[in-house]
């Protein structure tokens, strides 16, 4: 956001915009911070406190941290109930926290003493009753005008004075008060559905109505489309930005972490799961939240929370062991904070999960040299899907060629935005939904793309005949030298969407339409072939474009299918014929490839565990041959401490890793 932008859109009058508008300028002009949260191995602890908590035993919970060897706890401070005597209007203390009792106080104290630092949680987005019948103007109204309440709490707007007035007045006192190192928001901005998963909508009151019309020049939609999810994603960073410049003033020393990129030093994101969420399950959560954090916005920490607990409904019931063991290494292996999040204190009615993550901890806290200042060194990106654009994008294509790239053992980085270009080379880049113009510069300078569906890049590479969003056919091999994988292949299963592409080159794949596929006796008697591509290269400038019209990562992602695997495979080698690495190990051993100083280390983590909806423990392996490219002399196991033989052939780096049960580690120098 531009400082004119920001005045245009900050500016709409009430009494707290000034001071607003100077703490959004503060920190809009101002990058990240280089704070401890960069420079320190992170073993972060979540305790998401209730109110019947606020007389917990300070020296008694720092004692279970430092037990566990973590060295960073987020708790609960403020918003909707504050840990400590507050004085601020419209801020009430929880009715538990015992008279003349300061308990956020005594935790800082305690924790600081055992060199654990303390990141104090708020939440902004609801308050009690008391506060709404003062001030009903500053609360989110849904299209019938009625406010949203849930167990008694009232829903506040992003674009009302309790935002952008009330809660800096909340934010201003704690951070006077306490030496934190840190805070947190949770469940910041508008929620369109309430924690029992009823559907609100969108806010209606007064304030977004008068800011929506004045921005775009009319009324507010009557469902959200891409002029309000732009609305409300600039509202809510416009807040965020007040937020960050409100912590630095007072507090130069804290990190601000949010659940956005924007303005903030760390990315919080979560890997948690729910009882009715689509199948199939996401094993790799962990690894996608860090690795889009730490390479979009490489100068933030990331900091992808351990959720213990299956659902809302079913806070004190604990996920797989196997699944937060998973988490854990996938959250360091990208380069990110280790975390696990409790709901209440560390005494838990299921330990379970506690148990598991605590020699994980143990074992980090051991070796911490290796978990702080570590960079991506992967040659191929993959990109994400922005969330500035007011666009959606459907994830099933990005998770399906995550899957393809994991099991085929490429290292890989994630971004979600273009900042890399001209800073840092790719060997290739991979788009599915989102194909940005930026691109061009890209492959004109020398760059490889893949492009893989169906929609139109943002650039030219080939014109567009026609486009289908929902064809179900096939894909003719044409070529089989192009394609070894698929020398038992000469159909493709097509099932999506699908564009036409105009193109003289002879296509090495061709589009096999729709034709009957019942009853038996009828099945295909009509198949048509046509000289249709489902595959084109373009030379574009120094560089070159393939282009996969068709939604390939998303069927692999539904379906799994090895001729989908395989067509990537031979694209892949095509475009990138000498990988970074090259490894004997099984397509369920995930493979991180980061530098940190004069080192590289290799991550593996074990996947096998995973079956369906389950986490087990995970199927030991052994004899992992590896190569990787770059002149290396030394190698050694961390996990399992030992030194490898190292041999150099062709410019690969040649060790094999004996063992293998759910982590490892490779320090290569």
């Amino acid at each position: 956001m531009t400082v004119r932008t920001t005045i245009r859109e900050i500016n709409l009058g009430g009494a707290s915009t000034r001071v607003f508008l100077i703490l959004a300028l503060w920190v809009s002009c101002a990058g990240a911070q280089e704070g401890w949260w960069m420079t320190e191995p992170i073993r972060w602890v979540q305790t998401n406190l209730r109110q019947t908590d606020a007389g917990l035993d300070a020296a008694r919970l720092t004692d279970q941290l430092a037990d566990m060897r973590a060295n960073v706890v987020l708790m609960g401070m403020g918003g909707i109930a504050a840990y400590y005597p507050t004085e601020t209007q419209f801020h009430y203390s929880s009715p538990h926290l015992p008279a003349g009792r300061d308990m956020f106080g005594d935790v800082v104290r305690e924790a600081h003493a055992r060199k654990i630092r303390v990141v104090g949680r708020y939440d902004l987005s609801k308050t009690p009753k008391a506060v709404f019948d003062a001030h009903p103007e500053w609360f989110f109204r849904q299209a019938s005008g009625q406010p949203v309440i849930y167990n008694g709490l009232y829903s506040t707007c992003i674009n009302g004075g309790y935002y952008r007035g009330q809660a800096m007045k909340i934010l201003s006192e704690g951070l006077d008060k306490y030496a934190v190192d840190g805070l947190f928001f949770n469940m910041f901005g508008n929620q369109s559905r309430d924690y029992g998963g009823r559907q609100v909508g969108h806010c209606h009151c007064d304030s977004c109505k008068r800011k929506y019309r004045q921005i775009y020049n009319k009324d507010l939609p009557q469902t959200p489309d891409d002029d309000y999810r732009k609305f409300m994603f600039t509202s809510s960073r416009e807040v965020a930005a007040a937020i960050g410049g409100l912590i630095r003033k007072k507090r130069p020393q804290a990190g601000y972490f949010n659940y956005i990129q924007e303005y903030t030093d760390g990315i919080m994101s979560e890997s948690n799961t729910a009882v009715a969420r689509p199948l199939p399950l996401w094993p790799y959560s962990a690894s996608d939240r860090v690795n889009r954090a730490r390479n979009s916005q490489p100068g933030k920490m990331a900091v992808n929370l351990n959720m213990q607990f299956v659902d809302y409904w079913w806070r004190f019931a604990t996920v797989p062991r196997g699944e937060i063991a998973l988490r854990s290494w996938q959250n360091i292996a990208h380069g990110g904070a280790l975390t696990f999040e409790v709901n209440g204190t560390l005494d838990l009615q299921d330990r379970q999960a506690l148990e598991t993550a605590k020699p994980i901890f143990r074992w980090v806290a051991a070796n911490e040299q290796y978990y702080v200042g570590q960079k991506s060194a992967a040659r191929v990106l993959l990109l994400g899907a922005p969330s500035d654009t007011g666009r959606t994008y459907n994830m099933e294509p990005f998770r399906g060629m995550f899957r393809l790239l994991s099991e085929e053992h490429v290292p890989f980085a994630v971004s979600d935005n273009m900042d890399w270009v001209g800073k840092r080379d790719y060997d290739v880049v991979i788009a599915t939904g989102w194909a940005p113009a930026g691109l061009k510069q890209y492959v004109e300078n020398g760059g490889t793309v893949l492009l893989a569906s169906a929609d139109k890049p943002e650039f030219e590479v080939v014109p567009v005949v026609w486009a289908e969003r929902d064809l179900k056919g096939y894909v003719r091999v044409r070529d089989h030298a192009a394609f070894p994988s698929l020398k038992d292949v000469d159909l493709l299963m097509l099932d999506g969407p699908f564009a036409e592409l105009k193109s003289d080159a002879p296509p090495l794949l061709t589009l096999v339409p729709p034709s009957m596929f019942g009853p038996p006796e009828f099945v295909h008697i009509d198949m048509k072939e046509t000289d249709t591509p489902a595959l084109v290269f373009r030379r574009l400038g120094k560089g070159a474009v393939a282009w996969i019209p068709w939604n390939l990562g998303g069927l692999y992602y539904r379906h799994s299918l090895p001729a989908h695997a395989g067509l990537f495979r031979d694209v892949l080698d095509r475009l990138h014929p000498r990988r970074q690495l090259r490894t004997n190990a099984h397509p369920l051993v995930e493979v991180t490839l980061m530098r940190q100083r004069e080192r590289t280390l290799l991550h593996l983590i074990n996947l096998t565990g995973h079956s369906q909806t389950g986490y087990f423990t995970p199927v030991p392996m052994s004899g992992i041959r590896v190569q990787v490219s770059g002149a290396f002399k030394n190698a050694r196991t961390v996990r399992r401490q030992g030194s490898l033989a190292v041999k150099m052939d062709k410019g690969y780096a040649e060790f094999t890793v004996p063992h293998l049960a759910d982590y490892e580690l490779v320090v290569l120098e």
